[in-house]
């Protein structure tokens, strides 16, 4: 055999097929000397399939959501006197298929994980008489539609948690966050808008952080399996004993991902929004919010970008308003030690293991200009970032 080759014809702007659309293409057949040919078969084939080590045991599991057999018809060729077709070296066969997959709903989109996957593949199988089928495939993309437009996901969700912290099984105050976003539906490239409030009684110094995180779950022989990973993360600013710390809609966008996945058998793809404190010595505070992560283009663009200026403009009517004093400061009014005018800067090295070690920084200070005598009175109408407890 010279050459045996399955071709797909498809829009050159299509990537991949939804359930109902029409899987064609050719296969493409050259032999360096006579061959008889039998059957020419095409198979479009789509399974789950997961495997993993548990100790000893070897678990795995399978599940099929496509099996589509075609017999090629091989009339335009002549036939042998047992009924086969010849092909002849110097000439190029092409054979003609195509057949539609099954509506949507009866398919999982294509996936490739750490432990399992969903393949779809085209198999071409030629049989030939009193020799072994030869046999060749083609993978292909199946991505099925997630739509987040619906009214159980553009309905806002959030939460609130609070723990109590122990120094030597001393009681040593609390932290505490609660957490609102406007949706739990969101597409690749859109911006998840946070809303929360964090409050630290305890002696120490803590940071508030987000993450999108995705959760992988493997089911097989019984057993289940789950993986872990962290895909974007944002975080705050250092938060002191006695103070608290808020954000107004501070965005963390949604990578570059695969959709969720929710009606395989055996493998599920689910996402979730990790808001979370870390506390130096003391296991973190996390509250997740699960999330829906639709196909791109399905996704509410426009009301995310409107969310986001909403959240924005509520923004600016910060909880505390600073204002510039009216009438620039003297010389002799400098004093040596500024440090005590900067409660924001950081004291502490933020590492994310859960049992680091506190470091304290110092970092190098510069006296600030003095402001220029032209200056008018103006509100500042950024985000406070500190607050005292109330």
């Amino acid at each position: 055999m010279r050459r045996w080759t399955v071709i797909q014809s498809k829009a050159p702007e299509q990537t991949f097929y939804c359930g109902g659309d029409k899987v064609s293409g050719r296969v493409e057949v050259e032999v360096n000397e006579v061959t008889r040919v039998s059957a020419l078969k095409i198979v479009g084939l789509g399974c789950a399939k997961v495997e993993y080590a548990k100790g000893k045991q070897r678990c795995r599991q399978e599940a099929e959501y496509l099996r589509h057999e075609e017999l090629l018809l091989l009339d335009d060729h002549p036939t042998d006197s047992d009924g086969s077709v010849v092909l002849r070296p110097g000439n190029k066969y092409q054979y003609m298929f195509g057949f539609e997959l099954p509506q949507q709903g009866q398919l999982v989109s294509s996936y490739k994980g750490k432990f399992g996957f969903v393949q779809y593949y085209v198999k071409a199988l030629m049989e030939r008489p009193q020799q072994p089928t030869l046999q060749c495939k083609k993978p292909f993309e199946v991505e099925e539609p997630l739509d987040v437009n619906t009214p159980d996901l553009l309905s806002p969700t959030g939460g609130m948690k609070e723990k109590k912290v122990t120094c030597m099984f001393i009681p040593d105050g609390q932290v505490s966050l609660n957490v609102k976003i406007d949706r739990r539906g969101f597409c690749e490239g859109e911006d998840i808008c946070i809303n929360a409030k964090f409050e630290n009684t305890c002696s120490r110094i803590v940071v508030p952080k987000a993450a999108i995180i995705a959760k992988h779950t493997y089911q097989a022989n019984g057993r289940t399996k789950v993986f872990r990973q962290k895909l974007s993360s944002v975080r705050g600013n250092h938060i002191i004993s006695g103070m608290c710390d808020a954000w107004q809609g501070k965005t963390i966008r949604v990578p570059k991902i695969k959709p969720s996945m929710l009606g395989c058998n055996i493998i599920r793809v689910e996402y979730a929004l990790m808001i979370y404190i870390h506390i130096p010595g003391s296991e973190k505070l996390i509250l997740e919010l699960p999330l829906v992560i639709g196909t791109s283009g399905l996704g509410s663009r426009s009301s995310s970008v409107s969310s986001h200026e909403g959240s924005v403009s509520n923004a600016s009517q910060s909880w505390v308003s600073l204002r510039m004093p009216s009438d620039p400061p003297s010389y002799c009014d400098v004093t040596r030690d500024c440090r005590l005018d900067q409660p924001l800067t950081p004291l502490l090295d933020d590492f994310d293991g859960d049992e680091s070690p506190i470091f304290m920084n110092a970092p190098a200070f510069q006296f600030p200009p003095l402001p220029a005598y032209t200056e008018a009175e103006e509100e500042y109408k950024g985000n406070a970032r500190m607050l005292p407890v109330c």
